[in-house]
């Protein structure tokens, strides 16, 4: 272990390097990983980074799935120490960008208060809350962006900003689903819900008819009340397999039975259990460093409904065994109830988040998922692992990327920020 300026550096042959240089859909061999402690110390890991020339990836410390957060012979500033959870009082907490969300769900569960994140415990906060966050909480909570009141930003010039509606209000709207294209975020400010306590289920399905059996799970989400959020989980094969987690975020068992009920109607319920436990409990929790599906590849889209253009395309799609797995994300409710200019994150219409996976990436599932790519409205940039042009502007409508290209000039102009889905007009850097 080496240090610059009394910063934690980790390079190739260190004892340290296996563990810190790949994410979790990507090997890396970073010539340089650097692992501030604190806002002064990444700042000065931005101007190292800025001298060595060369790619810069951002890292918030948890298994980045997209593949933006490692490189081949450039630097990482790994956030991973930054990782505090404070109540700062009420609902009001300050998180650092490196801790991950099974840290944070804890840490709020003992004040009373949960906020909503993915599936994962593993998941690094900067990430996911600089993207969007369609989280376990999202219909009743809105997107984790939605729930953020500040940052503190380290900018590409090596300055500290705070982003709040009153101080940068420019930088506040672009962090909020554009984080990675205009600074490194040291600090993150949120209005945590009161829902420590939630009803969670598990259903397994063998599905006959993948197509109507999705149309009928986006019927039964979308009518659900908003405490419900649902994540599914589809298997590849002629007769796939489905696997369900519901949070119904209350600690009203008996609504919470109710709402759950219609889950249990749906054909082909192979298996179902449900309790009441702490949010904190939710969200799986490995603990494992970055390592996973290193090679695999993601493909992501929004959709209004689960009709049948968009349930009858990933039917196809899981029979064609070019993917392994689709998982679909409830969406809707409160995360709708922004308006869609409020910030860098404009899909605001949408009731579901959709995202296939394959072990064997290349033009054949490229080509599978083109179809079903077809019937979608948006893109969540954390779920995708290409990095095209064409895919920042399915992120990012017309209007929205016009405005981020305006502030990204102002704060980046020089485009030190690239290593991620740019939106700078060459764009779309590759890792």
């Amino acid at each position: 272990m080496r240090t610059i300026e009394d910063i934690e550096v980790v390079r190739p042959g260190g004892t340290d390097y296996e563990r810190v240089r790949h994410v979790y859909s990507a090997k890396g061999s970073p010539a340089t990983v650097l692992l501030p402690r604190t806002t002064g110390e990444t700042a000065r890991s931005l101007a190292f980074a800025r001298n060595q020339g060369g790619p810069l990836a951002v890292r918030s410390g948890g298994h980045g799935i997209s593949s933006i957060a490692t490189n081949d012979g450039g630097v990482v500033i790994d956030l991973r120490r930054l990782n505090g959870v404070d109540h700062l009082g009420g609902a009001t907490v300050l998180v650092g960008p490196g801790a991950r969300w099974s840290q944070v769900a804890h840490g709020l569960g003992d004040w009373g208060l949960a906020l909503t994140s993915g599936d994962s415990g593993d998941v690094g906060v900067g990430g996911l809350a600089t993207t969007g966050g369609i989280g376990l909480l999202g219909r009743l909570q809105g997107l984790t962006i939605d729930r953020m009141r500040a940052a503190d930003i380290v900018t590409a010039d090596g300055r500290l900003v705070r982003a709040s509606p009153e101080e940068h209000p420019d930088l506040f709207w672009a962090v909020r689903g554009a984080g990675a294209n205009i600074g490194i975020v040291t600090s993150f400010e949120f209005e945590a819900g009161m829902t420590p306590v939630v009803a969670q289920a598990t259903f397994a399905y063998e599905m006959t008819d993948a197509g109507a059996f999705l149309r009928s799970w986006g019927d039964v989400v979308e009518a659900a009340p908003r405490e419900v959020s649902a994540f599914l989980y589809v298997g590849a094969g002629a007769r796939p397999f489905a696997q369900a987690t519901v949070v119904f975020a209350s600690d009203d068992a008996n609504a919470a039975s109710t709402a759950l009920e219609p889950f249990t109607r749906l054909r082909g319920l192979a298996g179902q259990r449900a309790g009441m436990t702490a949010y904190a409990n939710v969200p799986l929790t490995s603990g494992a460093p970055h390592s996973g599906q290193q090679g695999a590849a993601m493909h992501s889209g929004l959709a209004d409904h689960l009709d049948e253009a968009v349930s009858g395309g990933l039917a196809e799609l899981l029979a064609s065994g070019r993917a392994e797995m689709v998982q679909i994300r409830s969406a809707g409710g409160a995360i709708n109830d922004v308006a869609a200019d409020a910030t860098a994150y404009a899909h605001r219409h949408q009731n579901f988040s959709v995202t296939a996976v394959s072990t064997r990436p290349g033009p054949a599932f490229d080509d599978a998922w083109a179809p079903v790519r077809a019937t979608l409205d948006g893109l969540y940039l954390s779920f995708e692992s290409t990095h095209r042009a064409a895919d920042v502007e399915a992120a990012f409508p017309p209007a929205t990327l016009a405005r981020l290209q305006r502030i990204k000039k102002r704060w980046d102009p020089d485009d030190v920020f690239s290593q991620n889905f740019d939106v700078s007009p060459a764009g779309a850097s590759p890792r």
